[in-house]
């Protein structure tokens, strides 16, 4: 049984619309991925994909389309649908239980030619109730943020400041898909798709097909003189019917409590390097900032104020532009976790923050207002 899982070397495409063909890019990455590392395909023990057939074009069952592009021709091999750190848990799970040295983790997202997003999340909802009065992820979101305004008293200007931060930070990101300088005015001056959230609140739809080797310690060791180990991993998933709970208080600080607690970290603030956080609604990233230990309750709004969470700050928060920027519906917490993995290996490029990284926080989210949260933790 493998003591620890180490990441050895990933690819991925950008963020923006690509003509290419969608089996010539989940190729590229998976071809590029294994000739950094001087392997193989044959030398690939499973492939674990993060995929949706309707969020990767539609074009057909995704194991079906992409499988023999993405190295798992004759491999034994499976596909997770939804939040795509859980691909990355199993693949890990799958070398330490000593069956395979290696593991490739794929993550899929035609976003340019996938519908759009809040009609494929209306039908999340049942058929029954929700249906009905047209709920999507964007309504979701709308209500919690209202929720959250109310309550704690969140101004609007705090949510854009999100904005602002994390589009100023993806100008040095290449992977970025949006990336641009912007004023809080910008921001609130942009339509209200949905009353209180502005069209800038929220992410773009995205392209993002990756590849992530993964490998047992000792076989990591081998392949690279640089691995990236697995710290700590959790996940929480929350009520189904959005009535049934409070929009405020949901699953993420447990999930990271666990994974914290795996990790050995006992004060986040101090011991994490940098955070990457999944934050499709500009909003989300000031509430997941409480539930991540990083400040009090309803105080979000005055951490993203005091600077702290800037690239120069004490808790640099997406560096590379987070969801904001890039956006691929099912694979963005892959890139979340590519971007920490950068980071400590210090091939972040113009992003790379001015100080030693050795310990990273990766966050993926799925479901309306939160319902499900994946927290990874990796570190030298």
């Amino acid at each position: 049984m493998a003591k620890r899982v180490g990441i050895v070397e990933l690819a991925m495409t950008p963020g923006s619309e690509s003509k290419d063909n969608f089996l010539d890019q989940v190729f590229k990455v998976a071809k590029e991925v294994l000739d950094k590392a001087g392997i193989k395909r044959e030398e690939v023990g499973t492939v674990i994909s993060a995929a949706s057939d309707v969020f990767h074009s539609g074009i057909s069952c995704a194991n079906a389309y992409y499988w023999d592009a993405g190295a798992a021709f004759l491999k034994n091999g499976s596909r997770q649908d939804g939040e795509s750190l859980f691909a990355f848990a199993y693949a890990a799970m799958r070398i330490m239980s000593g069956n395979y040295e290696t593991a490739l983790v794929l993550g899929v997202c035609k976003g340019s030619e996938n519908p759009d997003t809040d009609m494929i999340t209306h039908f999340y909802t049942d058929p029954f109730y929700q249906r009905q009065v047209g709920l999507n992820e964007t309504i979701a979101a709308a209500l919690q943020k209202r929720e959250y305004m109310v309550r704690y008293g969140i101004s609007q200007e705090q949510c854009a400041k999100v904005v602002v931060k994390n589009l100023k930070n993806a100008l040095r990101n290449p992977y970025a898909h949006l990336k641009k300088n912007v004023s809080v005015d910008n921001v609130l001056d942009s339509e209200m798709v949905m009353d209180p959230l502005h069209a800038m609140e929220i992410g773009p739809k995205s392209e993002g097909i990756i590849a992530i080797l993964l490998a047992g310690e000792d076989k990591a060791k081998q392949l690279t003189d640089k691995p990236v180990w697995l710290k700590g991993y959790s996940s929480s998933i929350d009520h189904f019917y959005l009535g049934d709970r409070d929009l405020l208080d949901g699953q993420l600080k447990h999930a990271a409590q666990r994974a914290y607690a795996m990790a050995g970290i006992k004060d986040p603030q101090k011991q994490v390097d940098v955070f990457e956080l999944c934050e499709p609604y500009a909003y989300q990233e000031l509430l997941w900032y409480e539930d991540l230990g990083l400040c009090g309750k309803g105080e979000g709004g005055k951490l993203i104020d005091s600077g702290a969470t800037g690239m120069d700050g004490e808790m640099p928060v997406n560096p590379s532009g987070g969801a904001l920027a890039l956006n691929p519906y099912v694979s963005r917490g892959l890139y979340r976790l590519a971007e920490g993995f950068l980071q400590i290996r210090g091939q972040a490029g113009e992003h790379q923050l001015d100080r030693k990284v050795k310990t990273a926080l990766a966050h993926g989210v799925h479901g309306f207002a939160g319902q499900c949260h994946a927290v990874a933790i990796i570190g030298r």
